[in-house]
């Protein structure tokens, strides 16, 4: 299973309406975590768990259903987590 696809499967539990995850790993070729293996990404996620939460604590949970991919796969994450009602 590749890297995108183990994401959205881990992000799952979170019942999302959607998932989109970018790879932009080749716009940071020759930056020193791309030289480690680990990739840039941008994940946006709109899912009711998040309605009520602070950005902090959506970033949280996300970094913890991930946190065994980083920095080993993924390198920077930028997150882009929100609510039906926000999207």
């Amino acid at each position: 299973m590749d890297l995108i696809a183990q994401i959205q499967a881990r992000l799952a539990v979170l019942e999302p309406e959607s998932i989109d995850v970018q790879d932009d790993s080749a716009a940071h070729a020759g930056h020193a975590g791309a030289a480690s293996g680990g990739g840039h990404y941008e994940l946006t996620v709109v899912a009711a768990v998040f309605a009520g939460q602070t950005a902090l604590a959506r970033h949280r949970r996300i970094y913890n259903l991930l946190a065994d991919l980083i920095p080993s796969r993924i390198h920077a994450l930028q997150i882009r987590a929100l609510s039906p009602d926000e999207f």
